[in-house]
């Protein structure tokens, strides 16, 4: 029997969250939490709302470091995975560096379909436990000081991995659009300038809890 969160996901798939959640965090900057500390992390604060609604949740492992494309994620995975250790949730939130370095964008899918296919074998293919973040537009920031072409990147960015989010069955999550408040509300930038605040990532909470299917049975 399944418990469904209220405000029905609008998402082609739902995030399945068993009684005990054991999440693992792919990315870099956005998902480490770069400027803000570790309780606020976007993944940490998922944990603590899952808390709230009866769960049980240990704090999320990482593989993100700031700086990451997603051929170092790749390298990350390979390098850092505990496979020894029963993830039941796992996040992606990959590709604003390839776009910040100037990479070619046609490394992006292939990459990207690697690092799905990666987090698929940590959660024995079962698609409802992998999500896919979108990537968040800096351009929105004092950093980014509202330059187009930044957002027309990220843009052709997203517009992949939502594809793929598609494709794989997979769960996305959009909060580009709440990263784009953030020249008209300074509080969602952090005190770098550059990435989300806490009060940010709890936005991007406010986003994913509606796509969650709580289950009241653990998984095997």
């Amino acid at each position: 029997m399944a418990l469904l969160f209220a405000g029905m996901a609008i998402f082609a798939q739902n995030i399945n969250i068993e009684s005990e959640v054991r999440m693992l965090a792919l990315g870099d900057s956005y998902t480490i939490g770069e400027s803000v500390q570790t309780s606020q992390r976007w993944p940490h604060q998922l944990m603590a709302a899952l808390v709230e609604l009866g769960r049980e949740a240990e704090d999320p492992d990482y593989i993100a470091t700031t700086g990451w494309t997603t051929t170092q994620l790749i390298q990350g995975i390979d390098m850092y995975l505990d496979r020894d250790k029963k993830y039941n949730l796992v996040s992606i939130l990959i590709g604003v560096n390839n776009q910040y370095q100037g990479l070619d964008i046609s490394s992006y899918e292939p990459e990207l379909k690697k690092i799905i296919n990666l987090a698929l074998d940590v959660v024995h293919q079962d698609a409802s436990r992998v999500f896919i973040l979108s990537i968040p537009d800096y351009a929105f920031t004092p950093f980014g000081a509202g330059k187009s072409s930044i957002s027309e990147e990220l843009d052709a960015y997203n517009a992949i991995n939502q594809r793929l989010a598609s494709e794989y069955d997979i769960a996305y999550i959009d909060i580009t659009p709440i990263s784009r408040n953030g020249l008209k509300d300074p509080s969602l930038v952090a005190i770098d300038g550059l990435h989300p605040s806490a009060d940010q990532y709890k936005q991007w909470i406010g986003k994913i809890l509606p796509s969650l299917e709580l289950r009241e049975t653990t998984d095997p």
